[in-house]
């Protein structure tokens, strides 16, 4: 089993492991590890612990530089929403994490293998894992491909109306006409990249992209509140 996670982290992300017992580690639940007592196997607990940390650098550390003009509330409340059980479960089911841990019969048995709480604790192991064996900059470089993609996806649009913020800056001063348009699109139907910009009174004040025209939408309105804040 962990000789296919090594060759799916090679094949996929291209990343090898220097120590592959960190990855025995993080994917061996306390179940399979109490039914191999003779291979005095460690489990992922201790190294989820560290994880959870990294994640949190990393993800607070992105989220301070890609809005710049974010208040410190909202900041944590988009971090709440991009580390929580919900959004690590789906990603390591997006990596197929699922399919290599390695659980007791027991557990097995009650489909531990698709628990939330469990997928999002082996995620968290993983990174720990990662991060003692290589470092900070190949995290960052995971989750650039893995996690952050998700705000230009909209998985959080709820915590970044910018829409709504830029509507509201806009009307002090009285009524105003906002207009989203679509300006290009380029790539594959099952991988669209939507361009899109906003324009008030008939002037563009703001452009922006992503994976979804709602998306590009919130990245137009965030550029043009960056302009007009100066």
């Amino acid at each position: 089993m962990i000789i296919g996670l090594t060759q799916m982290l090679h094949d996929d992300f291209g990343i090898d492991f220097h120590n592959p017992d960190l990855l025995d580690e993080a994917f061996t639940h306390a179940s399979y590890a109490n039914e191999h007592k003779r291979e005095h196997l460690k489990y992922y607990e201790r190294i989820e612990f560290l994880g959870d940390a990294v994640m949190q650098l990393c993800v607070s550390e992105y989220l301070f530089k890609r809005y710049p003009l974010m208040p410190e509330g909202k900041l944590s409340r988009l971090r709440a929403a991009m580390v929580r059980e919900e959004s690590f479960s789906k990603f390591a089911v997006e990596c197929h994490f699922d399919e290599y841990i390695r659980l007791g019969k027991g557990e097995e048995k009650s489909n531990a293998r698709q628990r939330p709480a469990l997928l999002c604790d082996i995620f968290e192991a993983f990174i720990g894992a990662l991060y003692l064996d290589q470092g900070k900059d190949e995290v960052v470089r995971f989750i650039q491909r893995v996690v952050f993609p998700k705000l230009d996806m909209g998985w959080y649009d709820q915590l970044l109306d910018h829409k709504t913020e830029l509507q509201e800056f806009l009307q002090q001063s009285g009524e105003r006409t906002i207009v989203y348009k679509e300006i290009g699109e380029t790539g594959p139907d099952n991988d669209k990249h939507y361009a899109m910009e906003v324009s008030v009174d008939g002037k563009v004040i703001g452009k922006g992209e992503g994976h979804s025209k709602k998306a590009a939408e919130q990245a137009a309105a965030f550029q043009a509140l960056k302009e007009l804040r100066g």
